[in-house]
């Protein structure tokens, strides 16, 4: 049975999101809200956390899974960026981007996209994500909490609670979220590719 979770959406309660960590630390999988929409994520070793995502949201092997990071020095640990790409992801962070990246040996190999070796990464700008990856110290490996069938994600916590009951360990919960996913930008490549439109305004990788 999922614990639920209200918190202050500027001020998360310290013990709150203790307890949250606490669970992600002992191999939980939790929806939690972001900047642009509720989330799945758990611990970035946690492989029974990544097939449980995989299974609520029946994703194939091609999916490529987000690391959620606190801040821009940490992205540096997972993914390569060049200092072009460096510049691009520096005035777009935080917010609500993704940018697919390769990935370096710090991230687990069944997180990777099997051809191209890259992860997606972003920084949210939303204090309860924020808190939790403080008191984590490290990234979440997440993706966007949209089921199988549904046009857009869900967006309350009360419903997610209800909806996922025995399928994840916690639902966070801090107000109204969005309902628009991040923009998805592949820096992969020699040249930006807008992989989804989303919250993100798209045009300054056009």
């Amino acid at each position: 049975m999922a614990r639920y979770f209200d918190v202050h959406p500027q001020n998360p309660q310290p013990r709150s999101i203790g307890q949250v960590v606490d669970l992600v630390r002992s191999g939980g999988l939790i929806a939690y809200p972001t900047d642009s929409c509720f989330a799945l994520g758990c611990s970035l070793g946690n492989r029974d956390g990544l097939e449980r995502i995989r299974q609520i949201r029946k994703l194939d092997d091609r999916h490529h899974f987000t690391l959620v990071c606190a801040e821009f020095a940490q992205l540096g640990q997972f993914v390569q960026i060049s200092n072009s790409v460096f510049r691009a992801v520096k005035a777009s962070t935080p917010g609500s981007y993704t940018f697919i990246l390769p990935a370096t040996k710090e991230v687990p190999k069944q997180l990777l996209h099997p051809k191209k070796k890259t992860v997606g990464v972003r920084i949210p700008d939303h204090a309860t994500t924020q808190a939790l990856l403080a008191e984590l110290g490290e990234p979440l490996l997440s993706s966007t909490l949209l089921l199988p069938g549904h046009d857009e994600p869900m967006t309350q916590g009360w419903e997610i609670k209800e909806e996922l009951e025995n399928q994840v360990d916690a639902v966070i919960d801090s107000g109204d979220c969005g309902t628009e996913p991040t923009t998805v930008v592949d820096l992969s490549g020699d040249e930006p590719e807008i992989v989804r439109h989303g919250a993100g305004d798209p045009s300054r990788f056009e």
